[in-house]
């Protein structure tokens, strides 16, 4: 039982990395990727491949964040002359693109195979429960750090630039704000932490194929950061968190219901978790923990 709950923390944590990636340029910028299961597996692949080929596992994270941030800027260059909804789709695109080159290249990926044998630091001289508790630790000590980072930088006038420019980017620009440019920054410092969560993953399953990335991935961190709180990196962690450990108990909740079939199994839990969306929105339409709206300093009244 304790290495089920240490393992469900350590996915909440890494779940927690996709919720604060998204947070960033949708609560940041206003613009919605809808690819995040393609760089968590960009991110992914590129460190079992990276380990693989003899690189500590440090070079390999460090790999997941340059690839991610480099393959975010591809995408977002690849949209400039298009308007914001379009990224959405492109970015859906981009998402079913990598997994599908994952699964046909197997000269990189190994296919439907997948990679096996990925590194897991120290794992050997730790054994398998000291491993699951200094990974959960480990997982845990980059979300506080990534979340503090994220915060400072909602909190600085840069993050008040980027809320500028998701509200309305034409009075920003008018403003004199570059949003090309912040756009372009937002979205490859998102891309890199979701690759780098991907690759955090990897190396904590140490087996990866082209099915841990389906688009569900994507619609569950959603979820997450809209039960959460739109625009607030404590809300999405928060909601990451929720998401996770309502998955997990959902498990034990269907087979309360006798009779039914393991599709149906699985269609119930995802009946359960609309149903409890639903009902956080309805009782906090905002979200778990709504974004705090800074209020501008009053003016002095003028003397007469």
């Amino acid at each position: 039982m304790l290495s089920y709950v240490i393992f469900t923390l350590t996915l909440c944590g890494i779940y927690a990395l996709l919720a604060l990636s998204l947070n960033l340029i949708w609560g940041g910028v206003g613009l919605v990727n809808l690819g995040l299961a393609g760089f968590f597996a960009v991110g992914a692949y590129a460190s079992a491949i990276a380990t693989g080929a003899g690189a500590p596992v440090l070079i390999g994270w460090g790999a997941a964040l340059v690839v991610g941030a480099v393959v975010g800027l591809v995408v977002t260059f690849a949209t400039l002359r298009l308007r914001d909804d379009y990224l959405a789709i492109v970015t859906l695109g981009f998402a079913e693109v990598i997994r599908l080159v994952a699964l046909n290249e197997r000269w990189l990926t190994k296919g439907s195979d997948g990679i096996s044998g990925i590194k897991a630091p120290l794992k050997a001289e730790l054994g398998l429960q000291g491993f699951s508790l200094f990974y959960l630790g480990l997982v845990t000590l980059i979300v506080l750090v990534v979340w503090a980072l994220l915060r400072r930088l909602d909190l600085s006038p840069y993050g008040r630039a980027m809320k500028a420019i998701r509200e309305d980017q034409q009075l920003a620009a008018f403003a004199g704000k570059a949003v090309l440019r912040f756009k372009l920054q937002a979205f490859a410092l998102s891309a890199a932490i979701a690759a780098l969560s991907g690759a955090l993953y990897a190396h904590f399953q140490s087996y990866i194929s082209p099915d841990h990335f389906q688009p569900l991935i994507t619609i569950y961190i959603f979820l997450a950061v809209t039960a959460g709180g739109v625009g607030r990196p404590s809300g999405a962690v928060l909601g990451a968190y929720l998401v996770v450990i309502f998955l997990e108990a959902t498990r034990f909740a269907t087979e309360w219901l006798p009779g039914l079939q393991p599709v149906q199994i699985a269609a119930m839990r995802e009946m359960m978790i609309g149903v409890a969306l639903i009902l956080v929105l309805h009782l906090r339409p905002q979200g778990i923990m709504p974004e705090r709206i800074p209020k501008a300093p009053r003016q002095p009244s003028p003397t007469a």
